[in-house]
């Protein structure tokens, strides 16, 4: 069993949560100590908080006076309501805390059911009570109740160089799973970019997308993670970065970005790459030729169906890298019509204009309706692909499910902004006069 232990000044927000979650029939109310409990499982927050400020005296100056504990059985271990009950009230007595006033509640919204605890620290004389040696103190009881109860031993999970990195199972406990792979990604591989960034975690069904909004007045920079099944629906509530930890941060991910400039070296991969496409006769069999050489390739598609970005993800290297990285040759534009050229419709061309051999007195007179047909012609490939652009563009306006405060970011990638200034450009040369 692990048990986790955290104080804190929100005891408001403590019950809230853990009241909202089991009046939603995520889970039940099992007991509670020195508060009120009318026996239906469900909890009257106000009334709870209510309960609690009254046993805290007003002389107390304690600034964290409650903190919350969550009890977690090994996944393989199935208690009762009643087995988690006394597991709670005999775990509350070894650390010394049985007098306090305390709430049981059962949370049930994953596989693995488990307890958590909300309970003050502060005594009724006003002191605070003494949290040193708590650690080893939580870890000697666990060990002790596991004895007790017939648990098996369980640890906080550990990162190892050699554990692999898996997709997310939507039957266990997401966040660990999310916060896992963030962590597992962020040690192992290489990027530059939220696109390279996102094109490793969504091997393992994970996305990440920024949070830009401002809070109470201030701005906010984060990042907000979500679970997806095989397609890339989310399968869960999303999860901002400081619920997974400072690895996960931007901060953390950007600095991310700055140190693997350094590091990154590009060749091993676009030799591979460039001996597969030499080789390969259409995107499948090039897919799955990389895939031989443990390359993972990400393509990003517009509604239409035309290639927009493209990332590799080289597991030998650990390295992720778009495809303008690697060269021209690579990029989403360069793949895209390499295969696409024969699904693609081809556009309709002007009908051809047979021009009579020039003659000294009519040249100029030709040249300037020539220098008129490829204006017009460059005028119309302009307005085309420049409503193609802004098309692509659409892409990033939507906002983050669930999260009213924060808006969305878009998230940089150098295929992206490649393409878009070169539609640009086309379109100021296309209404350059010739002469």
């Amino acid at each position: 069993m692990v048990a986790k232990i955290s104080i804190g000044n929100s005891l408001y927000g403590a019950l809230t949560y853990n009241g909202e979650k089991i009046n939603k029939e995520k889970g039940r109310l099992l007991d509670t100590n020195k508060i009120y409990n009318d026996g239906s499982g469900s909890v009257d927050i106000r009334r709870a908080y209510e309960d609690f400020m009254r046993w805290i005296p007003t002389s107390s100056r304690t600034e964290r006076p409650m903190m919350h504990i969550s009890l977690n059985p090994h996944p393989d271990d199935r208690l009762s309501d009643a087995d988690f009950t006394r597991l709670a009230h005999d775990y509350m007595q070894m650390m010394g805390l049985g007098d306090m006033p305390y709430m049981i509640y059962k949370h049930e919204d994953i596989d693995r059911h488990h307890v958590h605890i909300v309970a003050l620290r502060v005594g009724t004389d006003g002191r605070c009570i003494s949290d040193r040696n708590n650690f080893y103190k939580n870890k000697k009881v666990c060990r002790e109740l596991e004895q007790r109860y017939g648990l098996r031993p369980a640890e906080r999970e550990k990162i190892t160089p050699d554990m692999p990195i898996k997709k997310i199972d939507p039957t266990g406990d997401i966040k660990r799973q999310v916060a896992n792979t963030v962590k597992m990604v962020g040690m192992r591989y290489k990027f530059q970019s939220m696109g390279e960034y996102n094109a490793i975690l969504g091997l393992y069904n994970v996305r990440c997308d920024t949070a830009d909004g401002r809070v109470n007045g201030r701005e906010y920079h984060g990042l907000v993670y979500f679970a997806t099944d095989d397609n890339g629906n989310t399968i869960a509530t999303p999860f901002k970065a400081s619920r997974l930890g400072k690895f996960a941060s931007r901060t953390a991910i950007d600095g991310r970005f700055e140190r693997a400039k350094e590091k990154i070296d590009i060749a091993p991969t676009k030799r591979k790459v460039a001996d597969v496409l030499n080789q390969s006769s259409g995107k499948d069999d090039f897919v799955a030729k990389l895939k031989e050489r443990n390359i993972d390739v990400v393509f990003r598609y517009t509604d239409e169906g035309r290639i927009y970005g493209v990332t590799f993800v080289d597991h030998d290297t650990m390295t992720a890298l778009n495809g303008s990285r690697l060269g021209k040759d690579f990029s989403a534009n360069a793949l895209n019509a390499r295969f696409n050229q024969q699904t693609q419709p081809t556009e309709q061309t002007p009908a051809a204009t047979v021009v009579p051999i020039p003659t000294p007195t009519n040249t100029t007179s030709e040249s300037q309706s020539t220098s008129s047909a490829g204006t017009a012609q460059t005028q119309a490939a302009a307005s085309t692909q420049n409503q193609t652009s802004q098309s692509d563009s659409g892409d990033y306006d939507f906002t983050l499910p669930g999260l009213d405060l924060f808006q969305q970011g878009q998230s940089f990638n150098p295929d992206e902004e490649e393409f878009r200034r070169r539609m640009q450009r086309k379109k100021k040369r296309g209404h350059r006069p010739k002469f």
